[in-house]
């Protein structure tokens, strides 16, 4: 294995890796919700779908999720001030990624709750579930690594 040191970032992953840690901390101090990104997507979902949503906490609360969401969105744009945004490349075509879309939304739903949710929040609130849950989640991910690299 060969590492290339061209692409290697540790001072952005840091910066990036703070910044999500930052949000997290500020979001369960704040407000006190986890920043699990299954949940607030479906929250908003949810509040918007539902009929009669009222005024007060719940208006609160979807007005929150927007704006972390909204944060999430704008994030790239507000990095390219920073750097360049690093190339992306589409392996996959439209069928896969749709296939792919529904296998992690499945996942989210068996799981209760998203990588986001359990490998941030949950790791540091020294979760069992969410151990167990990040460990099914890599273990997963490094099997189909290995399988489509190195078996078909």
């Amino acid at each position: 294995m060969t590492l290339d040191w061209q692409a290697f970032t540790p001072w952005t992953a840091l910066a990036g890796g703070l910044l999500i840690g930052l949000s997290a901390v500020l979001l369960v101090l704040g407000a006190g919700r986890i920043a699990g990104i299954a949940g607030l997507v479906g929250g908003a979902l949810q509040a918007v779908l539902s009929p009669g949503a009222g005024l007060g906490p719940a208006l609160k609360a979807q007005a929150l999720r927007l704006a972390f969401l909204a944060g999430l969105l704008a994030s790239p744009w507000l990095w390219r001030l920073a750097a360049p945004l690093p190339a992306t490349e589409q392996v996959s075509g439209g069928l896969g990624l749709v296939l792919a879309g529904l296998l992690v939304g499945v996942g989210v739903r068996m799981g209760n709750g998203c990588t986001s949710g359990h490998g941030v929040c949950g790791l540091s609130r020294l979760s069992l579930r969410s151990l167990a849950n990040v460990a099914a989640f890599m273990g997963a991910g490094f099997v189909t690594v290995f399988v489509l690299r190195h078996v078909l």
